[in-house]
């Protein structure tokens, strides 16, 4: 399973890329939208982590223009994982494509239930957790 987090902090992204290493899940990383939207297109994956503030491109706006996509990446799941806590973020996220949303810290437990049941929402048993 090949998995893209989208993540301006660096300590964030390496946390992550631990814990999904410890499940033999593979982590590509991207700095902000832009980066992010770019790898999309050039490389193949699995699920998108896609933070939400960041320089350059937002997480809502990374995953508006992934949706807007004619192709199959459109419909990559992608999973929120944010520190903000406005009252709207759930529904904002949910209205722009995103499959769950999660807050920091992220743990282990809760990082790998996301992912499982996003992936099985979707029916995709092609995809396999280790």
């Amino acid at each position: 399973m090949r998995v893209l987090f989208v993540e301006d902090n660096e300590i964030n992204r390496r946390v992550v890329k631990e814990m999904l290493r410890a499940g033999g899940i593979e982590m590509s990383e991207a700095e902000d939208g832009i980066i992010g939207l770019q790898m999309i297109e050039a490389n193949d994956y699995d699920l998108i982590l896609m933070d939400l503030r960041m320089p350059g491109m937002d997480g809502i706006t990374a995953i508006r223009h992934l949706r807007a996509r004619t192709d199959q990446k459109a419909h990559l799941p992608v999973i929120v994982v944010t520190a903000d806590e406005g009252l709207t973020i759930d529904s904002d996220c949910k209205q722009a494509g995103a499959d769950d949303v999660l807050r920091k810290p992220v743990s282990m437990a809760v990082l790998f239930d996301s992912i499982g049941s996003v992936l099985a929402q979707r029916g995709d048993s092609s995809v396999m957790l280790a």
